[in-house]
């Protein structure tokens, strides 16, 4: 076996063009374009605009190479393309070798007898995937988000390319992942299927393995496993026929768990197929052991939706995840660690790989097998109405999940299959299906709306639906293929994961599929809705797979698209960087409700980035409180794909928003949270742990300036894996019209000597206290590489922010409350090659005071 990469420097043009220009591979168009000068950065003002046509136009790769003498002399040579973005035709020396039309498929043809052994050339053109969704659209229409390009749903392509509510209309054109020549010889390995099975205490690692065979060769397979401290089991086994299962138990395993409820340690598999002494072809794994399971069993309020790893039930804490970058080639190494360790640092165990994207490169994976994330993995469809009656595309889809099941089923981190992203919702309640009546339901609907005008504009309404032709054909085929086809296939290929049919689902076909009693739910009245933050606290879903609220971006991103000029919520271009329609009016809305009006465009960033954060906090906190009934929570959504107002709490640049902040707060494996109505205030502690803990609560009802109104000390002994209410408070005796603006409810939890948390309870909304100036005081010294920051403050600062001017600082807790009279110790790196003296001229700090007062 030998291969020869083909990645690096090729040639591209616009098709039809006579000028070739240098590119990368992987890469795409718009890449080599910007990376030319020829093209405007994308994500700067309304570039975006200016660049939409090359999306609209052929463009044609090509690479001149001399083939490896060591490839050529094997039997057989492979073209290999991992990724091929999306619509092209692949020449060889001349020949035609085929067409692609899935980004997400590997294709590979066998030009053994098309190499010569001088210059070979490598020819693909890219036909435009705009063009090509118009012209579907115009023969067949379908249904898709408004904010794409319109026919999305025709191509095997990430929808969110096309455009969606967070993101540009920017599809790329391109080879967007590994090219290679492969060159074989006797046999190679088609599949190796890696299962474990736990019993006893021990593991039973084992590799079904399927052969393609070109001779008849005598070989051996060998299957081995590498332990962490390097020890090494293998067993090797003559292969007689084209399948063979090998398999070695694991004593004393070393168990891999999600972030928070232990380590992950990480095996090394090898699978090695050998002819003599040479070796024909291998396979290397990273495999964490473990048993994973979704329990859904019968409960007083329904059915749960809880994971179980290694038998032991988890709360799933976690996110959203989308494309990191609308041209996912510019993704580093390093930047997506980084998006993932922040997620980890967050306590997060779980990340929703959402169905609008693509499924992530192998390098995502391996990051969350290594900081313990599992991942709800989606299929690649969201929010439309695919051709899933038409047998080219499902014959299309069914190799796309075959292949990508089959790369990603031995993840550790990997925990659920599910089949889409809101499709089951869409036929539900979106109208792209008329209203299922008898004769009788609507005569009598008829005659009431003849009394009652309500009802009569309903039925108007509902006369007035714009379904698809053939739209009963097309809900019949979702059906058939999301809970017949797609469950079949993937119980075939991956009998060790559980299967889901849509996200939200009841797990009953169009039928209440936000429900409260089972499966999963997406709640969006508070943003979409408008409703308040306080509404949260009337759902209880089984698992929350979806919630949000949005809010700009840090102050330093928005400069990299908008002049100061442009620093106005209602101005063209921060409208251009808002891409939900709605977007900015709902975040001043809510604003208005919660704070006061800030004073200036810097103040307005600082207030909608703690109001984001508290909205969230107010529900993962309420959901927390019900963990023995609600077994998870994904916010929507972790990260963005360019620099734009939105749900994130990671902005493009992987800027801390402060609901990052609040994530590590909120997703504490212990948590201290306030249950308030009425000036009445339950304490909760919950406890993710698995065993017990123990500790202290110490309250105090007090002005914002630190006068004691009344205080209080209570042992917490928090059960394992559960809520604890610590006490129930009722202050309305103390609390009246004429102080409660000025009195707040401070909480804090202790461990012994160790601050674990603090949370404070208002009795007015944020825009009705009496806050004064803070005049916070802050001293910065250095510790080794270590900045730490003492701050105080004589009177109430709410959600105090640090900053370092010139700096991306990612501090130990930002964006926090320092009650009066109290001190609080923040640490962050020293930034390279900054000195003392430079960060205490860089530290900015500022609280809510400052936001609205001048």
């Amino acid at each position: 076996m030998n291969i020869q990469s083909l990645a690096g420097q090729w040639h591209f043009r616009q098709a039809g063009t006579a000028e070739w220009l240098p590119g990368s591979v992987p890469g795409g168009v718009h890449t080599d374009l910007i990376a030319l000068d020829k093209l405007p950065d994308p994500f700067v003002a309304d570039n975006e605009k200016q660049v939409m046509w090359v999306a609209e136009q052929d463009w044609e790769y090509r690479l001149r190479f001399t083939p490896d003498a060591a490839v050529a002399k094997e039997d057989k040579v492979f073209l290999v393309c991992d990724g091929l973005d999306t619509l092209a035709e692949v020449t060889f020396n001349g020949q035609n070798l085929g067409n692609t039309d899935n980004m997400f498929r590997q294709y590979r043809w066998e030009v053994k007898d098309l190499l010569q052994a001088g210059e070979n050339e490598l020819a693909i053109l890219f036909r435009s995937p705009v063009r090509y969704i118009t012209q579907e659209q115009a023969r067949r229409p379908l249904r898709g988000v408004t904010q794409a390009i319109e026919g999305n749903p025709h191509i095997r392509k990430a929808p969110c390319q096309f455009g969606w509510d967070w993101g540009p209309q920017l599809p790329p054109i391109g080879i967007w992942q590994d090219i290679r020549l492969e060159g074989r010889s006797a046999a190679r390995l088609a599949d190796v299927h890696l299962r474990q099975a736990h019993e006893h205490g021990s593991v039973a690692v084992s590799a079904a393995l399927a052969v393609e065979r070109w001779r008849d060769a005598l070989l051996k397979a060998t299957l081995r496993v590498i332990a962490p401290n390097g020890e090494t089991q293998e067993v090797v086994e003559t292969l007689h026929d084209s399948h063979a299962t090998l398999a070695l138990a694991v004593t004393n395993p070393q168990l891999w768990w999600p972030n928070g409820y232990g380590p992950q340690p990480l095996y090394q598999v090898e699978v090695l197929l050998e002819q003599g002494d040479t070796m024909v072809d291998h396979r290397t794994f990273q495999l964490g052991l473990r048993t994973i399971e979704l329990r859904q069993m019968p409960d007083e309020w329904g059915k749960s939706f809880t994971f179980a790893v290694n038998g032991v039930p988890i709360f799933a804490k976690g996110s959203n995840w989308i494309p990191a970058d609308s041209f996912p080639t510019r993704l580093t190494d390093a930047f997506l660690e980084q998006l993932i360790r922040d997620a980890a640092a967050t306590h997060q165990n779980m990340l929703r790989v959402w169905g609008g994207g693509f499924y992530e490169e192998e390098r995502f994976y391996d990051l969350c097998d290594r900081y313990g994330i599992l991942v709800w993995q989606d299929f690649i469809f969201s929010c439309a109405i695919y051709p899933l009656n038409d047998a080219a595309f499902l014959e299309n889809v069914r190799v796309e999940v075959e292949e990508n099941v089959r790369r990603l089923r031995h993840r550790a981190s990997l925990a659920l299959w599910c089949g889409n992203n809101e499709m089951e919702w869409g036929w539900e309640s979106w109208g792209w299906a008329k209203p299922a009546m008898t004769a009788e339901q609507m005569a009598a609907l008829q005659e009431l709306a003849a009394s009652f005008p309500p009802v009569r504009l309903l039925l108007e309404a509902a006369a007035n639906i714009n379904v698809l032709d053939g739209w009963e054909e097309l809900k019949a085929a979702y059906d058939r293929f999301f809970h017949e086809l797609l469950p079949t296939w993937v119980a075939a290929l991956d009998p060790d994961r559980a299967y889901w049919p849509s996200s939200p689902s009841s797990d009953t076909p169009f039928r209440n599929v936000n429900g409260q009693e089972q499966g999963d739910a997406h709640y969006w009245d508070v943003w979409h809705g408008r409703k308040p933050f306080t509404a949260y606290r009337d759902q209880y879903p089984r698992f929350m797979s979806e919630f949000g609220f949005q809010a700009l971006p840090p102050l330093a991103t928005i400069r990299t698209y908008a002049a100061k000029a442009d620093w106005n919520m209602t101005s063209y271009i921060m409208e251009h960087h808002q891409r939900n329609q709605a977007g900015n009016g709902l975040i001043i809305a809510q604003m208005t409700d919660n704070y006061r009006m800030p004073t200036d465009f810097p103040s307005l960033v600082y207030t909608s980035l703690v109001l984001q954060a508290e909205g969230i906090r107010y529900g993962v906190e309420h959901w927390r409180r019900h963990c023995n009934r609600v077994s998870g929570t994904l916010y929507w959504q972790l990260n963005d794909c360019w620099p734009v107002a939105s749900w994130s709490s990671l902005d493009y640049f992987g800027r801390w928003k402060a609901l990052q902040y609040a994530a590590r707060r909120f997703y504490a494996p212990v948590l201290l949270s306030l249950y308030d109505h009425d000036a009445q205030i339950e304490v909760h502690v919950t406890n993710d742990r698995r065993e017990a803990w123990s500790g202290t609560v110490r309250w105090t009802l007090e002005t914002v300036d630190g006068e004691i109104i009344g205080r209080g000390e209570e042992i917490v002994n928090a059960r394992q894996q559960a809520d604890t209410t610590i006490c129930t408070l009722d202050f309305r005796e103390q609390v009246n019209d004429g102080n409660q603006r000025r009195l707040v409810f401070v909480c804090e939890l202790h461990h012994g000597a160790t601050l674990v948390g603090t949370s404070l309870a208002t009795f007015v909304p944020n825009k009705h206290l009496e806050l004064a100036d803070p005049q916070i005081v802050a001293t910065v010294r250095q510790e080794g590489e270590q900045l730490v920051i003492e701050l105080t403050a004589p009177t109430l600062a709410r959600f105090v922010e640090l900053s370092l001017d010139g700096a991306d600082a990612v501090f130990s807790d930002n964006y926090f409350d320092l009650p009066a009279r109290r001190s609080r110790s923040v640490t962050t790196p020293l930034p390279a090659g900054w000195t003392l003296p430079q960060v205490q001229a860089a530290l900015q700090v500022r609280s809510l005071y400052d936001a609205f007062a001048r």
